[in-house]
């Protein structure tokens, strides 16, 4: 884990300052953050680098997750469509499920913290607990238009928190508490984005059995239909008809995401009969992650809903060009043809994934934008400044707080 002192050239000494001083302010309240799985998923991610550092500017910052079986989990993931505003079948029993499993974690897990901070659906419930401590829901997920039966529950739970937390304004829902806006963010210095030599990279490409000798469209998601694994393999097979190219689809399952073997199966049976479409279920290893993404060529990220979207800021920060769509948080992270490009259906993403494959001085500096794009938005030290800041604002009155 890298130390404060090691961010210093990315970012400049008086952001790491800043950061020094508010951890000041903060000492001796203890921050528990709760959320559903250790593995997998942005939401993780963040948190294994984020405790360490709060810890390091002696913060009293720490992490419990939630149990869950996996009939819970089927009915969290059918929440988490609904909420992004597909139609699910979702019945008193899968309330009942969600209900039932809420309310034992609630009897087993201590919350303890000054500030208890709740990451998502899957641990709302957890706030009938609240007894002279501060609570913020933390929703990473995009809830612009969501299925009103699910809104509505979730609502009765969320209402009863000091302050909610929304990536981008289009997230956010009329509430009568507090909201803050703080977009997520990537760790620079992490194994998934830090530089690595041309050798590792041939090394991750070798081992893979992925040759060098076309160019590399890629796209690093969970699988998971909302991240249009299919959607990608359509544009690519477009592209493929003028510039030939291979294709790689990459990424796991996090432990809270039942469809993702299934979904996965889809991908294999679509994709079986080119073998210039490379399928990696990858484990938990990060620097093979950063490895796929610097061999590319082009990085896709064609979701359908996103909440904030972190593999493509991720493949901003390497340089890369990024086709990507116009969803959720992305449009955050990427000015059109700019930083970027942006697509809305299948026949843009491979108009633009041709563009940038035919154009190669154009692609490099839309790479060179975006990875400055990143440098000065979406990196973990502003969003570690955001946090204490919002934990500051919690015992300082009703007043207006702008991150």
């Amino acid at each position: 884990m890298a130390k404060l002192e090691e961010y210093i050239p990315i970012v400049g000494k008086p952001v790491i300052d800043e950061l020094k001083l508010l951890g000041q302010k903060l000492q001796g309240k203890v921050i528990q953050n709760i959320n559903s799985t250790a593995v997998g998923g942005g939401v993780a991610e963040i948190l294994n680098r984020m405790i360490p550092l709060l810890k390091e500017l002696e913060v009293d910052a720490r992490w419990d997750v939630i149990k869950g079986g996996e009939q819970f989990f089927e009915v969290t993931k059918k929440f988490h469509n609904a909420l992004h505003g597909k139609h699910e079948d979702i019945d008193r029993r899968d309330f009942d499920i969600f209900t039932e499993t809420s309310q034992r974690n609630a009897a087993e897990l201590n919350t303890y913290g000054d500030i208890v901070f709740v990451h998502d659906p899957q641990p709302v419930m957890l706030v009938n607990k609240r007894s002279g401590n501060k609570w913020v829901w933390r929703c990473h997920i995009d809830v612009s238009n969501p299925d009103q039966k699910v809104w509505k529950f979730l609502r009765d739970f969320v209402v009863k928190y000091d302050s909610a937390v929304f990536s981008a304004p289009s997230f956010t829902q009329e509430l009568p508490i507090r909201q803050f806006l703080i977009a997520p963010s990537i760790d620079p210095l992490s194994d998934k984005n830090k530089e690595i030599p041309q050798q590792a990279i041939d090394s991750v490409m070798e081992k893979y059995k992925i040759p060098k000798d076309k160019p590399i469209i890629t796209q690093i998601s969970r699988f998971d239909r909302l991240k249009d694994p299919i959607g990608v393999i359509e544009a690519y097979k477009k592209v493929k008809k003028y510039v030939d190219c291979r294709l790689i689809l990459a990424g796991g399952t996090a432990t809270d995401d039942p469809e993702g073997m299934a979904v996965l199966d889809e991908v294999r049976e679509k994709s079986k009969a080119d073998a210039d479409i490379h399928i990696l279920l990858l484990p938990q290893n990060d620097i093979e992650v950063n490895a796929l993404q610097r061999g590319s060529t082009v990085i896709i990220q064609k979701s359908l809903k996103e909440g904030f979207g972190l593999t493509v800021a991720e493949a901003l920060w390497k340089g890369k060009p990024v086709v990507a769509s116009n969803v959720g948080g992305i449009p955050l992270q990427i000015k059109n043809k700019y930083s970027g490009m942006l697509c809305y259906s299948v026949d843009g993403a491979a108009y633009a994934i041709k563009q940038l494959l035919n154009s190669p001085q154009y692609a490099r500096k839309l790479g060179e934008n975006g990875k400055e794009h990143i440098r000065n938005n979406f990196l973990l030290t502003r969003h570690i400044r955001d946090y204490m800041l919002l934990f500051l604002s919690l015992y300082h009155g009703e007043d207006i707080v702008y991150l």
